[in-house]
């Protein structure tokens, strides 16, 4: 997905530049923007999937009534919520990680910048920041999760019922590279953050 090439446009530049002047820093402005960037497109591609599902949902359990479910007013307005909810959550979670006092290290062990390893090197109490980070990336991430589920749940019920071969491999066909994207990006987040 697009956001996949942005990760790689907000993480990468500054490391190769790191390796070639052999050097490992990374300005806080460059954190800042680095951090901000990072969780506005994870994000928004959550969000993406999630509304992929619901295209999926609605073009195979509902095909007469795809083309006022999905017109492209409601596709505007979802791609527009998507992008300035991202604006505000971002926000909000980078604001919260760099109100934080950091009076320790400033050595991060990884090579770009994220909250929970910013949230190490805080000399205060970050018990909160990790409450909010942990509630709200369950909140979002669970119940576009469970979206998800939701609607594959369905669309496997709708397609199971079609009487032709055909017309299921082609259901079936649409559906598997949306679910491998989103076990690839669930999977991976999961791992590395919980």
């Amino acid at each position: 997905m697009m956001e996949d090439a942005c990760y790689i446009s907000v993480t990468v530049p500054n490391s190769c530049i790191n390796s070639l002047l052999d050097s490992s820093t990374i300005s806080k402005s460059g954190c800042v923007s680095q951090v901000f960037l990072v969780v506005f497109f994870v994000y928004v591609e959550l969000l993406f999937l999630t509304i992929m599902a619901c295209d999926r949902y609605v073009a195979i359990c509902r095909p007469l009534h795809y083309p006022v479910i999905m017109n492209s007013r409601i596709c505007i307005r979802t791609t527009l919520a998507s992008l300035l909810s991202g604006l505000v959550y971002a926000g909000v979670h980078t604001g919260n990680t760099f109100r934080l006092p950091f009076c320790q290290s400033n050595v991060i062990h990884q090579f770009f910048c994220d909250i929970p390893s910013l949230l190490k090197l805080s000399c205060s109490d970050t018990f909160s920041n990790e409450i909010v980070i942990v509630a709200s990336g369950l909140g979002i991430g669970g119940g576009c999760f469970i979206f998800i589920i939701w609607s594959y749940v369905h669309i496997f019920s709708t397609v199971l019922k079609f009487p032709s071969r055909a017309d299921r491999t082609k259901a079936f066909s649409t559906c598997v590279p949306h679910i491998l994207v989103v076990s690839i990006f669930l999977s991976s987040a999961f791992y590395v953050y919980l």
